[in-house]
């Protein structure tokens, strides 16, 4: 385990000021998962203890969030083939393809981060609508939402492998 935080490190090379703090989160989600998930047997990945979300879940879903949320960062509609992985989260994980489904995470991680030295600090508020119903948010709202949401399941990640591994 790392002795800091992300945040802590310092800024990431070539990402806005503004835009530091979902860099952080980013890199810190994918070294938390490395570090809750690491030595996870088929039964602990695939666990729903109290009938929550798997380990196996949680991993897929922050790279779909990642995923999707940077899409609508971009103003761009979901494709068929995202509308298809979202369909496969819950899908169970083994000592098999874990390291492909880590590895997703990773690269969906440094594809966030690369995208976020790209962005134009000045369109952070423009509007970008979410989802099927178009709901309101913008460019920052969309890539803030995608970081701390899959923040959010990092939590419920490591409670859920505590429990299994209890």
């Amino acid at each position: 385990m790392a002795d800091t935080e992300w945040w802590q490190r310092g800024p990431v090379d070539g990402v806005p000021a503004v835009l530091q703090p979902i860099a952080h989160i980013l890199l810190q989600v994918r070294e938390s998962v490395g570090e809750l998930t690491e030595g996870l047997t088929d039964a602990e990945w695939n666990a729903r203890p109290a009938n929550v979300a798997s380990a196996a879940f949680h991993v897929r879903h922050m790279a779909g969030v990642i995923d999707r949320l940077f899409t609508y960062a971009r103003g761009q509609a979901l494709s068929p083939e995202q509308l298809a992985a979202k369909k496969t989260e819950a899908e169970p994980v083994n000592t098999t393809n874990a390291a492909a489904v880590l590895a997703a995470l990773s690269a969906r991680v440094d594809a966030a981060v690369a995208e976020l030295r790209t962005i134009d600090v000045a369109t952070l508020g423009d509007f970008r609508a979410v989802g099927r119903a178009q709901l309101p948010s913008t460019v920052i709202g969309c890539l803030t939402h995608g970081a701390e949401h899959s923040m959010r399941h990092v939590g419920q990640l490591l409670v859920t492998t505590r429990v299994v591994r209890g």
